[in-house]
């Protein structure tokens, strides 16, 4: 069996405490706070932020900028655009209502799960507690505010579903009473706000 080495650059300030699965890579700036668990090869970007306890499944991708706050939940294959940013705090902050300093014990941290493969675009903010679909992707630019189901196809703001998408992340056609993938060919059928694949 072979084992494949990370690659960290020497600038990026990465925990002790952290897992970072084999053949992952983070890259100039980035943060890869305590206990936060990478799978396997992950791509972590410029400048990109993982926070303490956050999940990442194997094959995710968080580019650069993108802030992804605790205690967030990635699946395999999940992709984060440049300068995203997953929420996780409902009724933010800086002082309790007396005008005293917020701390951890103050804060209900609520996440935002995202399923295998789903994808976010750049600028996209995801509030938390949200849970965003398989293979779903939330275009740039958009916020969600509830949760997303699998294969849909998000924008605007608030995030709106406009479409479907499929693993291949294009935009699916009807073709009759299927929606079909014009990349890949495969066939989907869409009951009651939800489509399954065939």
């Amino acid at each position: 069996m072979r084992t494949t080495v990370n690659t960290v650059a020497a600038t990026a300030d990465v925990s002790p405490e952290s897992v970072i699965g084999n053949g992952s890579t983070v890259w100039h700036l980035a943060q890869i706070r305590e206990s936060a668990r990478l799978g396997t090869n992950c791509v972590i970007g410029r400048g990109a932020y993982i926070g303490p306890g956050a999940v990442l499944g194997d094959n995710c991708k968080v580019q650069n900028y993108a802030l992804v706050y605790e205690p967030a939940v990635l699946a395999d294959g999940v992709f984060i655009g440049p300068a995203a940013v997953l929420t996780n705090d409902v009724f933010p902050r800086a002082v309790t209502p007396d005008g005293g300093l917020k701390t951890d014990e103050d804060w209900d941290k609520v996440g935002v799960t995202i399923g295998q493969g789903a994808a976010v675009g750049a600028r996209a903010v995801c509030i938390a507690p949200v849970t965003i679909g398989s293979w779903a992707t939330v275009a740039a630019g958009a916020v969600v505010t509830r949760d997303v189901p699998d294969f849909a196809l998000m924008a605007g703001v608030p995030a709106c579903r406009i479409g479907w998408v499929g693993r291949a992340g294009h935009p699916l056609k009807l073709d009759g009473p299927w929606w079909v993938c014009p990349q890949t060919g495969n066939r989907y059928e869409e009951r009651e706000g939800t489509l399954r694949e065939l």
